[in-house]
């Protein structure tokens, strides 16, 4: 997980340094090339042309497309709000994650664990003080891009079981390639100078973030993975201030705090089991 957050703090640089520069849907289908290639390669050179094989062809499907519209919505946010307010409300996630995973995994619902969501979204609270200012549409863009994380999560956690790593980067980029594509045929803008570096931050970043993701699904329930994320927001709160100059407030420390004693208490839950 901590490959997980760090991947993502600079997915989400990168994706600030191209805001306005180049259409969402367009850098969705660059991070989709680069990354299909790069995993392509991967497999490849190991030797290992099975992983190109997959027995879940539509739960692949189900799950990127629902992904890549989350991405979208995460893209769209990371250019009209604060980062850590971006993460924030994206913190939902756990909310909808645990619940799916209940209805459709048989994953048992603990006090335990709504502890651990209920002090997540506490910190949340504290962070980003909710009031009428922040309920506007890029704020729901986010929250719904949230949803659409939490049955991705979900479904990859089904996958995690059966498919090996690669396999699932590999189907990821390879359902989602053509959805840029079509999305970006209309909007298209060449990029140049330092943007292409920025690209290829954003396709490596996508690709360790779910490297690490899948990885830590296959060690932990998706409800502990997920409530494990909450760290990255007091992370990509500094990354605000240091690089952006965003206000540092005493209410992300305190989130944060909040947060991190929820993720201890949900470690506690998993050693336990």
């Amino acid at each position: 997980m901590s490959g997980c957050w760090a991947s993502f703090c600079l997915m989400a640089v990168a994706i600030r340094e191209l805001d306005g520069r180049i259409p969402v849907a367009q850098a969705l289908l660059f991070r989709s090339i680069i990354g299909l290639a790069f995993v392509g390669c991967i497999i490849q050179l190991a030797g290992k042309t099975y992983l190109f094989k997959t027995s879940k062809p539509v739960l692949h499907s189900v799950r990127n497309l629902f992904h890549f519209a989350g991405q979208y919505g995460w893209f769209l946010g990371i250019g009209l709000l604060p980062l850590a307010e971006v993460f924030a409300l994206e913190f939902t996630v756990p909310i909808w994650t645990i619940l799916i995973a209940a209805l459709f995994l048989g994953e048992a619902i603990t006090w335990r664990k709504v502890a651990a969501v209920l002090l997540g979204l506490l910190g949340v609270a504290v962070i980003v003080r909710p009031g009428i200012e922040i309920i506007d549409t890029a704020a729901l863009i986010v929250l719904a891009s949230a949803m659409c994380y939490a049955i991705s999560h979900s479904c990859t956690k089904v996958m995690a079981l059966t498919e090996k790593p690669l396999t699932i980067l590999f189907y990821m980029c390879l359902v989602q390639l053509p959805v840029g594509l079509v999305l970006s045929l209309a909007v298209w803008v060449w990029p140049v100078g330092i943007e292409w570096l920025w690209i290829v931050v954003i396709g490596l970043t996508a690709l360790s973030a779910h490297f690490c993701l899948t990885k830590a699904m296959q060690h932990a329930e998706v409800g502990i993975v997920v409530t494990l994320d909450f760290i990255r927001l007091p992370m990509i709160g500094l990354v605000g201030v240091l690089l952006y100059q965003e206000q540092l407030e005493i209410t992300l420390l305190l989130g944060g705090g909040l947060m991190l004693l929820g993720n201890m208490l949900n470690i506690k839950t998993d050693k336990a089991g």
